[in-house]
């Protein structure tokens, strides 16, 4: 019988997402997107994995597909170690592990119903899934508005009537009033005042403590990601470039990209602004006709012939970088 605190909770297995580009008078494939290119990694059961990129790399892409919102165009994925495309062909089993697979949405607004009011949004789904009874559902919704900082004198509202920090908190309680394991936090403060942004990372952090939720937290930023999670991944153009411990990530970034996503973090001392900052140049690449080689490399300032030409693979035991180049303080380092 296979340990349960040993088998990853999410395990990803190569993820492709393709999607067709229509043209043409009569409308055929011309292209694809290539969203999310050839994603490996796992999330233990209680952990958080920050995924951490510029838009446009795949994150969001992968969110999509952990809770079934979309199919992967290849690849696997496994919940509990049973693989998500076998669930897919049991009806009522993908409907029932549906329920333990959540996301709280970027935009707290457009993820409510405008028509429904708060008691609505919260009760409908928890009696058709029977986690509640119509004689509990009120005092269970009451329970987990209290989890997230709400009173119960929101109910009889409507989505229009609160704050985005206020939306973000139902959103917050819409994915919790399914009893999930896992819940796909996609961007959740991006979109908030910086000062409600902290209240809802904190939030966020001690929901997963008290319930022992495993967490995805989508994020652009490394300062919040590294905030709640256990581990981070980097994304650059629909592939991870480097993946490991938070901390370490954090304070030791090894990839090029990841140190100029540390590099682009505003700082409050104007004397660090006139230090002169290596800020990253350029765009990121299209996701239709990525460069050869490391995509990273029309943008890398140590980029030589060898990255045009060829892709790097994550390399590493613990701390994994995709890279021929590895940073070290200011130096760099030959990789091989």
């Amino acid at each position: 019988m296979l340990d349960e605190n040993k088998v990853p909770l999410i395990q990803v297995e190569d993820m492709k997402k393709y999607y067709p580009v229509k043209g043409g008078i009569i409308t055929h494939t011309t292209g694809h997107v290539k969203a999310v290119d050839g994603v490996s990694f796992s999330i233990m059961r209680g952990e958080t994995l920050g995924l951490v990129g510029e838009s446009g790399c795949g994150k969001s892409t992968i969110g999509r597909q952990l809770v079934g919102l979309e199919t992967p165009t290849e690849g696997r994925i496994y919940y509990n170690g049973c693989e998500l495309e076998e669930i897919r062909k049991n009806k009522k089993e993908m409907e029932r592990i549906r329920t333990k697979l959540q996301m709280v949405f970027q935009d707290p607004y457009s993820s409510l119903n405008p028509r429904k009011h708060i008691y609505e949004i919260l009760a409908q789904p928890m009696l058709y899934h029977h986690i509640s009874e119509k004689s509990t559902v009120e005092q269970d919704i009451i329970k987990i508005l209290d989890m997230v900082g709400l009173p119960r004198t929101v109910l009889g509202r409507y989505p229009h009537e609160f704050s985005g920090g206020q939306r973000q908190r139902i959103g917050i309680a819409k994915a919790l009033s399914l009893n999930p394991e896992f819940i796909v936090c996609d961007e959740p403060v991006s979109a908030l005042d910086v000062s409600i942004q902290a209240q809802i990372l904190n939030l966020l952090k001690d929901l997963q403590k008290e319930l022992g939720l495993t967490l995805l937290f989508v994020g652009h930023g490394l300062g919040a990601v590294n905030y709640v999670s256990d581990k981070i991944a980097v994304m650059y153009l629909g592939r991870i470039v480097e993946y490991g411990e938070a901390k370490e990530i954090f304070n030791h970034p090894k990839h090029p990209y990841t140190r100029a996503l540390l590099e682009a973090v505003p700082v409050p001392d104007p004397k660090e602004k006139k230090r002169g900052r290596k800020l990253l140049q350029g765009e990121i690449g299209s996701s239709m006709n990525p460069p050869e080689g490391c995509r990273f490399h029309p943008r890398c300032p140590y980029a030589s012939e060898r990255c045009e030409t060829e892709a790097p693979v994550l390399k590493g035991s613990v701390h994994m970088t995709a890279c021929p180049v590895v940073l070290s303080g200011t130096e760099v380092a030959s990789h091989g």
